[in-house]
């Protein structure tokens, strides 16, 4: 599992679309999927953020894994998982602040889509902006470069790149309209599509903002 610790906040990669976030004693999954039954107990989820539905980033069998009954999962409305507990479903402009803090953590219910598809459709989902040791970070989800991105502001951005989300160019507009500091690109791939060039992203990314630091997964 590679993981980077950045300001306080511990960000795994654990393959495919899949994030761990640790941090001020909370453990968050972001879209858990591909992962083993041999979890350590210090690492089942306080929160599971999912997305979508789609199946290169959503993993019921991995969902099961992590969570727990201590757990708190957010989903988006029009997702047909039904989960027993506490699982809360969400839509863009829900805000989970102040009085509303999920377990002391700020998080903000962000729009995410291709453009063009119809918003009420079952592959449109949801990001999230989520407050971790002071950093908000940018957990964008399975979308396309939409103008809510420039009602969004992050110090770190985990950013899906591939034909069916974003082009390496579009990804690194995307980067340039939320001005973070970090950029995470995962490559986000579609059945016969090819795989994004993460460098060539980094390259868009280097002359657009050239004060954001691009992460590799070789960098974790």
């Amino acid at each position: 599992m590679n993981s980077k610790v950045i300001d306080g906040v511990e960000i795994a990669w654990l393959g495919n679309v899949s994030f761990r976030l640790c941090g001020e004693n909370i453990t968050i999954y972001l879209d858990p999927y591909g992962l083993s039954e041999n979890i350590h107990q210090e690492h089942m989820a306080d929160i599971i953020l999912l997305t979508n539905e789609h199946q290169q980033s959503f993993d019921p069998d991995s969902i099961r894994i992590v969570r727990n009954s201590n757990t708190t999962t957010l989903l988006p409305e029009n997702m047909s998982l039904q989960f027993r507990g506490d699982a809360r479903r969400v839509e863009p402009g829900d805000e989970l602040i102040d009085d509303l803090c999920i377990k002391g953590i700020a998080i903000e219910v962000v729009p995410s889509y291709k453009p063009g598809a119809s918003s009420g459709h079952k592959e449109a989902g949801v990001g999230y902006v989520i407050t971790i040791a002071g950093k908000r970070i940018y957990y964008a989800g399975v979308t396309g470069l939409i103008p809510e991105m420039q009602t969004i502001s992050a110090d770190i951005i985990i950013l899906p790149i591939g034909d069916c989300t974003m082009n390496e160019e579009q990804a690194a507009e995307a980067v340039a309209i939320v001005s973070p500091q970090v950029v995470i690109p995962f490559s986000y791939e579609c059945a016969g599509s090819p795989a994004a060039n993460i460098q060539v992203f980094a390259e868009n990314v280097y002359s657009k903002t050239p004060g954001v630091e691009v992460l590799f997964f070789e960098d974790f």
